[in-house]
């Protein structure tokens, strides 16, 4: 994919989807627009349509395949982008039907985060994911040096060597990526261990990207951790002391990477080191950004990636973020609720990040979980408020 920065002005795309009849699709590519904006590109137009199923060779058929090279032709896009993920073969003829270059909402996702990573783990996972994804991209990427040498007792020609050449270097980078990230995650299992040790109460942020995890982070732990009105703006994991006054202690909070519609399963893979302060809370926070009118379907995203993790089996409250950005018409009367998830009631509190709203009423809920949890790790027969406070730090 061409890089934004190396070029003075952004690179125009073509956003393409398909609508196959799944539910909810975004007809309108609202959000890969977004993630082509954050990237660096300027959107040049927007082509949608309906299939039954993709097209083996070009996804989309060569009908529409035709029209999307004149739209491209007359706009002077640079790029194809496509909703879907497509297959090596599909990227393939696409560039050679279309003459420029085609890349899909993986690679796309994968662009940002490399831009995004600070953290020497944060662009450790990234070049993880991105090997595994060049990986099954070999036969596009040096489709030039495929041709094979003829000729009586040829074994094959230099073309073979170099593709084979370039599997093997892919697959040590991807062995050494492996290791360098396995040291990474034995030194967070020991800082894992040694919260443990001091009886902390974890809590981790999670949420779709853009929902305010990182603004929520701030307010509740007054920190400058990175926010902005922008997708993937956080991708390292920050963690800080939020103190609860009502339960006397503090406990560990910690801040984590975005989640989005069809993340892509080597990123999920990838940042595994970081996803696992989400495996291992004692309760989620589950941001909600309340003002998209697609929060559903993005709670339904958040919910299949803590399971992929194996999160799914930890607390929740579900935390619905910008209150002062509802239609008033929609904000309920009652700021704190039940709401059915995954077949479980789960806390439900509405809050505004930036403006304060609702943070007390959140700090008092998170403080009633400590409290809870110390009377339930009380011996047997002392399970009561009085013994409380000899239970606790």
């Amino acid at each position: 994919m061409n890089s934004p920065s190396s070029i003075s002005a952004a690179p125009s795309v073509i956003l393409v989807g398909v609508d196959f009849g799944i539910p909810h699709f975004d007809g309108e590519l609202e959000e890969l627009g977004l993630l082509a904006q954050t990237a660096g590109y300027t959107v040049a137009d927007r082509v949608s349509c309906k299939r039954r199923a993709p097209d083996p060779a070009l996804f989309v058929g060569s009908g529409k395949a035709d029209e999307i090279k004149l739209l491209a032709l007359s706009t002077g896009a640079s790029e194809v982008l496509f909703d879907q993920a497509l297959s090596p073969a599909q990227q393939r003829n696409l560039e050679r039907h279309l003459g420029i270059p085609v890349n899909d909402r993986t690679l796309l996702i994968l662009e940002i985060f490399a831009q995004r990573a600070r953290s020497h783990e944060g662009k450790l996972q990234v070049e993880l994911a991105r090997l595994q994804y060049l990986s099954t991209r070999l036969v596009r990427r040096w489709s030039h040096l495929e041709r094979q040498s003829g000729g009586i007792g040829m074994r094959g020609g230099p073309g073979e060597k170099q593709i084979e050449l370039d599997r093997r270097l892919i697959s040590e980078a991807i062995k050494r990526t492996k290791e360098r990230l396995g040291k990474v995650k034995k030194q967070r299992a020991t800082q894992r261990r040694q919260r443990e040790r001091r009886d902390a109460f974890n809590i981790s942020l999670v949420g779709y990207t853009n929902a305010g995890k990182s603004s929520l982070f701030n307010g509740l732990v007054k920190a400058r951790a990175y926010a902005a009105d922008q997708l993937f703006a956080t991708l390292d994991t920050t963690t800080r002391q939020l103190y609860l006054g009502e339960a006397g202690r503090s406990v560990s909070l910690s801040d984590t990477v975005g989640f989005i519609r069809d993340l892509p399963h080597g990123l999920v893979d990838a940042f595994a080191a970081t996803l696992q302060e989400a495996v291992d809370a004692d309760l989620l926070l589950h941001v909600v950004d309340a003002s998209n009118p697609a929060h559903p379907e993005q709670i339904a995203s958040v919910m299949g990636v803590l399971k992929d993790i194996g999160a799914d089996h930890v607390p929740q409250v579900l935390v619905f973020n910008k209150l002062d950005a509802m239609d008033p018409a929609t904000i309920p009367s009652a700021l704190v609720d039940l709401m059915e998830l995954d077949g479980q009631s789960v806390p439900r509190i509405y809050v505004s990040a930036r403006s304060g709203q609702g943070l007390a009423e959140l700090r008092g809920m998170l403080a009633d979980r400590v409290l809870a949890q110390a009377v339930d790790m009380l011996p047997d027969g002392q399970g009561s408020l009085d013994g409380i406070e000899n239970a606790l730090p």
